[in-house]
C-alpha cells in the first residue's frame, strides 16, 4: 500500500500503524505518531489500521539547547 510519511511517498507492506513503525525501522524508538492529522497514542497503535493514501508522520524527540 502507498502512503505518506513524514512528506514523502512510501510503499509499505503491512497494515497496522505498529507494524508499519516496525517496517520503517522505528520499532522500539520512542516516537509520536498522527495520521491524517491526527494524534495516535502508542498504546492504540496495534489496533490502528492504515490505508492507501494515508498521511503518516512521526516526530522522535530531540536533545540538546
Amino acid at each position: 500500500m502507498k502512503i505518506n510519511v513524514n512528506g514523502e511517498g512510501r510503499e509499505v507492506a503491512s497494515g497496522t500503524l505498529d507494524k508499519v513503525l516496525d517496517e520503517l525501522g522505528y520499532g522500539g524508538a520512542r516516537v509520536a505518531t498522527a495520521v491524517n492529522e491526527t494524534f495516535v497514542p502508542a498504546a492504540v497503535r496495534g489496533q490502528t489500521e492504515l490505508s492507501d493514501g494515508d498521511r503518516l508522520e512521526i516526530v522522535a524527540p530531540r536533545q540538546g539547547g
